[in-house]
């Protein structure tokens, strides 16, 4: 077995926004927004808050900002508007809001993509980082991508990513500590 560097050192639980970004969907026609609730409340995370925002990089600026100042949130989730399209205005609108880019993650998802999917996973633009404290993804809006991105690259890090962006020494509500193990 491998050692992993900086291993964790508190078990939690997660706190997380998943904001859906599309002109079509409802609540109700949501699969991959309701996929990536599912999948974190199976983990043992929790939905702190879920909207569905249309594709315009305003409304998406907005919603990053709001989610930023609630201080029990410790990630927000965005699914929708990566591609190239000239409606896909997610990748434009968060990134420049990101203070700190963790391009491994957009690589790494590319690269699971291609596996599946073949040379098509280059037209993804996913991405990852951080704005005032708050661990931010983008993925696309496809159900098969958001599986992929969630369970092989999120939950895995999820716990590991908000503890290094987080002391977890502080007694600070921004973690949600477990008792379990």
């Amino acid at each position: 077995m491998r050692e992993i560097p900086h291993p964790d050192r508190a078990t939690m639980t997660v706190s997380c926004a998943v904001i859906t970004v599309s002109d079509t969907r409802l609540p109700a026609t949501d699969k991959s927004g309701q996929l990536i609730q599912e999948l974190l409340i199976a983990a043992g995370h929790t939905i702190g808050f879920y909207t569905i925002v249309k594709d315009e990089p305003e409304e998406i600026k907005l919603q990053v900002r709001s989610l930023c100042q609630l201080p029990d949130l410790n990630v927000m989730i965005f699914n929708g508007g990566t591609g190239i399209a000239p409606r896909d205005t997610t990748y434009d609108a968060i990134e420049g809001l990101l203070e700190k880019s963790l391009p491994g993650f957009g690589e790494l998802f590319r690269w699971l993509s291609y596996q599946e999917i073949g040379s098509r996973a280059m037209g993804s633009r996913a991405t990852a980082g951080v704005c005032q404290g708050k661990l931010i993804f983008s993925l696309p809006g496809s159900s098969n991508a958001v599986k992929l991105a969630v369970e092989k690259l999120i939950l895995p890090e999820l716990v590991h990513l908000v503890n290094l962006l987080q002391d977890v020494e502080d007694s600070s509500p921004k973690l949600n500590r477990s008792d379990t193990i």
